[in-house]
Formats: C-alpha cells, sequence, structure tokens
C-alpha cells in the first residue's frame, strides 16, 4: 500500500489489529516566547493542554467580511460541481469548501496576516506553509458533526505528513455556544497517538469528508483518553480563534438548534516537515485537500518584494513563491516527485540551474 518502511513510520495506523497507544516523544511548542506573541506563560499552557482560545483575534467588521465571503462561496453557481465543495450527505447543503485563498481575495491575504503566521511560526519553531485551507459551514436545524479523530493520524496516513509538527487554526465567524455543535477538545490528549484499525478505501476522501468511518478511535480509546483528559469546548463570540495541536483528540456533536456555526479553517505545517508518500493509503489525496505541489511558504504581504513573484521553478514541479524558494535553497525536498534533488533557486526571477542529486 505504501512504501514507507516500518522504521520511517513512527505512528503506524490503519493497521490489522489494535495496539497500545504511542506517547509522542516530539514537542507542541517547537519556539520560545522570544520568537512570536504568546508569551511564556501562554507557551507552556499550550504545550501542556494543546490548544489555545484567543477571543477578539479578528475584528466584528472583518467577522463581517469574511463572513460575506462564505456567504457568496456558497452560493456561487460555478462552484456546484466543484470538488472542492464538500456537501452534507443527507441534506446536500454546503458543508466544507477547501483551498479557499485561491477562491477568494480577502480570505488569501487573512493567510498571510502577521497575527496568524507569527503565532504558527512561534509554535512550530521555524518557516511555515499552509498544507490545507477551508472554510466549514454548520447550518441550524440540519448541520452535522464531526466524530471524534486526531487530524494528524488522517494527515500521517493519507497525506505522508512524518510527524505532529503542524498547528491549526480555526476562526469562528459566528458565536459558538455549548449547544450549537461547538468543538470539543480532550486537553493534553495531543501527546498520546491512537493507531486506528482498518484499511484505508481507495478514494477515501470522499466518503471521509462528510463522515469519517476510517481513521477513528474505538469507543474504548475514545473512553480511555476522556477519563484521563476530560473534555472542553471551545466556546466564545465571533472573532474567536482556536489554536490546536495536529493530534488532539477532538470532535462535534450536530447542530440541532436555529443557531449556524461556521469557521474559517487554516492548518500550517512546519517547511521541515513536508510530506512524504502516504503511510497508510494507496496515493495521496488531492491537492485541495493536502498541499504537496503547489506549497508556497507562508509569507506577509510584500515580504518578498525584492524577488519575483511567484513562478515556475525548474526543479519543483508546483508554482513557487519566490520566498520560500529562497528559505528552502539548497535543502532536500520531501514530496514524492522531488526526493533526490534539491532546489538551487536564489529566487524565481534567476533561471535555476539544473537539478543537482
Amino acid at each position: 500500500m505504501t512504501t514507507a518502511t516500518i522504521e520511517q513510520d513512527l505512528y503506524p495506523t490503519r493497521l490489522t489489529q489494535a495496539r497500545e497507544p504511542i506517547e509522542r516523544d516530539q514537542p507542541t511548542v517547537w519556539g520560545d516566547a522570544d520568537s512570536g506573541p504568546f508569551t511564556a506563560e501562554e507557551l507552556r499552557a499550550h504545550e501542556s493542554r494543546g490548544f489555545t482560545v484567543l477571543e477578539d483575534f479578528i475584528t466584528a467588521g472583518e467577522v463581517e467580511r469574511y463572513s460575506a465571503e462564505l456567504q457568496r462561496l456558497s452560493t456561487d453557481p460555478s462552484l456546484a460541481a466543484d470538488p472542492r465543495v464538500v456537501r452534507e450527505r443527507a441534506t446536500g447543503a454546503v458543508r466544507s469548501i477547501f483551498a479557499v485563498p485561491a477562491l477568494s481575495e480577502a480570505l488569501r491575504d487573512l493567510t498571510r496576516d502577521p497575527r496568524l503566521l507569527d503565532r504558527a511560526r512561534q509554535l512550530l519553531g521555524g518557516d511555515v506553509y499552509l498544507h490545507q485551507t477551508r472554510i466549514n459551514y454548520m447550518p441550524g436545524f440540519g448541520g452535522t458533526g464531526f466524530y471524534w479523530h486526531s487530524d494528524f493520524e488522517t494527515w500521517h496516513a493519507e497525506d505522508g505528513m512524518p510527524i505532529p509538527r503542524a498547528v491549526s487554526c480555526s476562526i469562528a465567524l459566528t458565536d459558538n455556544y455549548p449547544f450549537n455543535g461547538g468543538l470539543m477538545v480532550m486537553p493534553g490528549s495531543h501527546r498520546t497517538f491512537i493507531s486506528c484499525v482498518g484499511e484505508t478505501p481507495e478514494d477515501n476522501h470522499r466518503s471521509s469528508l462528510q463522515a469519517q468511518e476510517v481513521g477513528v478511535p474505538t469507543e474504548e480509546d475514545i473512553t480511555r483518553l476522556a477519563e484521563r483528559y476530560g473534555i472542553d469546548q471551545f466556546t466564545g463570540p465571533a472573532g474567536s480563534a482556536l489554536w490546536f495541536d495536529a493530534n488532539i483528540m477532538h470532535g462535534s456533536g450536530n447542530n440541532i438548534t436555529p443557531f449556524p456555526r461556521s469557521n474559517i479553517f487554516l492548518v500550517f505545517n512546519s517547511v521541515d516537515n513536508a510530506l512524504a508518500e502516504p503511510y497508510a493509503a494507496s496515493a495521496p489525496r488531492p491537492e485541495h485537500i493536502a498541499h504537496r505541489e503547489d506549497v508556497t511558504r507562508c509569507a506577509e504581504p510584500g515580504a518578498h518584494s525584492r524577488h519575483a513573484s511567484a513562478t515556475a521553478c525548474r526543479t519543483c514541479p508546483g508554482r513557487l513563491g519566490s520566498a520560500f524558494v529562497f528559505a528552502m535553497m539548497g535543502k532536500k525536498l520531501a514530496s514524492v516527485s522531488q526526493r533526490g534533488t534539491m532546489c538551487w533557486c536564489r529566487c524565481s526571477s534567476t533561471p535555476a540551474p539544473a537539478t543537482r542529486p
């Protein structure tokens, strides 16, 4: 199913039989208080709990602006059959839209905002890129939840993410109440990896993004984690942000209230944790779900004005921002199609020499 060897796979999953949980060796916080806006106390709390809630992360005006974008995208007839749009299985209502920076200038600008980038770099200890972006909708009365899971389990098994050196930021665009399907997390569970049983079906993403049935822990595992760590819930006003570790156990219930819930969901991965081959799937998920070719190191607008804008690199198959190319100069490229080559571009306005082995 995969060419990854057992020596390379620190977190085996999608197994034929259950195994004991794996206690994580890697840190949750890779940076320090001098490298970003989180204080030392906040970093210690994040390392311990695996998540941090920041109220008033964006302004009321920004909430209104991004909510308008969500409404526009969810009703855009040109996206009706687009594979980036995931719909509720029962009602056909929009559930998620992936790769949103390509669809919205406002959301693209948000992904470059220093309020996000500075915190992501601090938590992950260096340069980052966007592994995944999406907007999530949970309409009133008909919004279905997400069963308990670790995002990293899926990103490892189906995308080839080597270790949980990634962090997600969920920005609430509606008020999150305890009763309208708010996200539940198990504080501290990020330190324990639960291997799941069951082979990954072909094109599993076609169904798992509606309702995940493979790559979920057993009820016994969930019970043990809940008894050990407890359960918290992300509640708060629109504009709040939840930063949470890639491996934290989380989920949400259905929304049977009249109050909808929606959020912007951004996943930052360290450039030193680039995707390899899937560890437990026959092929990687599509590019709009897990970026491996169209990878640009996150940078604020104008941060790489001394270089040309994003363009094609001879070594790298996707469109690479020159800021990323500059940062990766001389480093091994880790994705499947790039392994064994190096990117030697100093900037994308300078022709790249032939690839070096």
